[in-house]
């Protein structure tokens, strides 16, 4: 039979498949932070157990850590006292488990799914899970990556299986190049503006096509985090050669290692002829650059169209609608370059890989941050980035500009550290969620790529990157 990638993965790790529907599937990478993992090891001591394999398990802290924090800062220099006491405790639990772990001082520590793949840990074929939902990142490499929850991540540190239902199959076929000022963050919000944040629920989403063929890990990887703002469990995306020349230059696995493995890694693409349950075709040539306007990533437009009005919207939506925007403050807004930003945050899991500050830096390059900008950081997903990006001289680009230059976690994107947004702020930011709150309290959120943050930054307002 002709196989999906997604049913090859599944089928290479099932242990064992109940009546009820469930199964239990092996799992080959589990990554940990400092949020979802206490409870979970909690749970080990008062059953008197210990991880199943302990080489499986790699851990980081992320959320919770302050991204200014210079050589000598330590876990204990958190002032934030539960963000302290869950970073200090994810020490703890790795030390007392003899679990690998990047801390708070390592040049290594960033967020888990920059760091990982950057390390090596995430290697094709792979089942992966950690206890956050932008783990579908990882599928990018031809990857069965979900995100679990904290009694789930018990169970994996025990048995190193999860119990599991099967997806269904969901094709997304992106065909085309973009035009000048697109990229894949673009794309993938299309996607959801297209298809809805309901759009994938119970379904593995795999992209393919021509578009997908000619772009960078990172970028596949951008579109795999989003997976799960699509409502997908899983993104992910067949090995290519692409997809082999990065696990060539990240991982310590020795050259015949190598060898040998690529010869399984080249088969994790879904077969010629595979059936799929839902299937899409977008010509990315179409695309515009996105931003969204609203409280919820489906919320999204052209970067230069109207926004949206109410008697335009399905009366199922209306109630929904009309709370966006009245939380987003644009009663009086008809596009989204009437509006004026506060600040702006280029990071996150989504988008603060290298190659994503390079895009932003050549925007940058040369220019001042406006005066109507109270700030604007940038935030390195990784010491590896960090370092990186500073021997390229990127930091000195951004900050010439005026923008913050920031250690590594993940600042901005979620209000667990001291970056957040003060009520009715306004940011541009390349994060994943525009969530009431997601940022700070009241703070307000508009999704869009490094490009469209960089150019935000410059003019104070939406423009137009062409």
């Amino acid at each position: 039979m002709k196989s999906t990638l997604y049913d090859k993965l599944w089928n290479e790790h099932l242990v064992h498949a109940n009546d009820s529907g469930e199964a239990l599937i092996y799992i080959d990478r589990h990554y940990l932070h400092e949020v979802t993992s206490p409870q979970a090891f909690e749970g080990l001591r008062y059953k008197n157990l210990v991880p199943w394999r302990l080489n499986a398990n790699i851990a980081t802290p992320d959320h919770n850590v302050p991204t200014t924090r210079g050589k000598s800062f330590t876990a204990d220099s958190i002032e934030d006292e539960i963000s302290k006491i869950q970073v200090v405790e994810l020490d703890k639990n790795c030390h007392e488990f003899n679990i690998q772990q990047f801390d708070i001082e390592s040049p290594e520590q960033g967020i888990v799914h920059v760091m990982g793949p950057e390390l090596g840990y995430t290697l094709p074929g792979m089942t992966i899970v950690c206890g956050d939902s932008h783990t579908s990142t990882h599928g990018a490499f031809g990857c069965l990556a979900m995100g679990i929850g904290t009694s789930e991540v018990e169970h994996v540190l025990a048995t190193q299986c999860l119990q599991i239902s099967k997806l269904k199959n969901m094709q997304v076929i992106f065909e085309g190049q973009p035009r000048a000022g697109v990229t894949s963050k673009d794309i993938v919000l299309y996607l959801i503006k297209l298809i809805g944040t309901a759009g994938g629920t119970s379904h593995a989403m795999e992209f393919s096509g021509s578009y997908i063929d000619s772009i960078s890990m990172e970028s596949r990887m951008t579109i795999c985090n989003m997976a799960i703002e699509a409502g997908a469990k899983v993104g992910l995306i067949g090995v290519d050669q692409i997809t082999l020349d990065y696990v060539k230059s990240h991982s310590s696995l020795s050259s015949e290692n190598l060898n040998l493995a690529q010869n399984f890694w080249k088969t994790l693409r879904s077969d010629d002829g595979a059936i799929f349950d839902k299937k899409i075709n977008i010509d990315v040539a179409l695309i515009k650059p996105q931003v969204t306007w609203g409280t919820s990533p489906e919320m999204t437009i052209d970067f230069d169209a109207k926004i949206p009005v109410e008697s335009n919207t399905p009366k199922d939506e209306l109630e929904n609608f009309k709370l966006a925007k009245a939380y987003m403050g644009l009663e009086d807004a008809e596009t989204l370059k009437d509006l004026s930003f506060n600040r702006v945050f280029i990071g996150s899991c989504t988008n603060s890989r290298i190659e994503d500050l390079r895009l932003a830096a050549g925007v940058i390059k040369g220019q001042k941050v406006s005066e109507k900008i109270t700030e604007a950081i940038v935030v390195p997903g990784s010491g590896m980035v960090k370092a990186q990006a500073e021997a390229e001289g990127l930091d000195t680009i951004f900050k010439e500009a005026g923008f913050l230059w920031r250690d590594p976690g993940c600042s901005m994107c979620l209000g667990m550290n001291p970056d957040q947004l003060k009520p009715y702020e306004r940011c541009a930011s390349t994060s994943n969620r525009n969530f009431e709150g997601r940022q700070g309290n009241l703070g307000r959120t508009h999704l869009m790529s490094p490009i469209m943050a960089a150019l935000t930054a410059i003019h104070g307002t939406i423009s137009d990157p062409s």
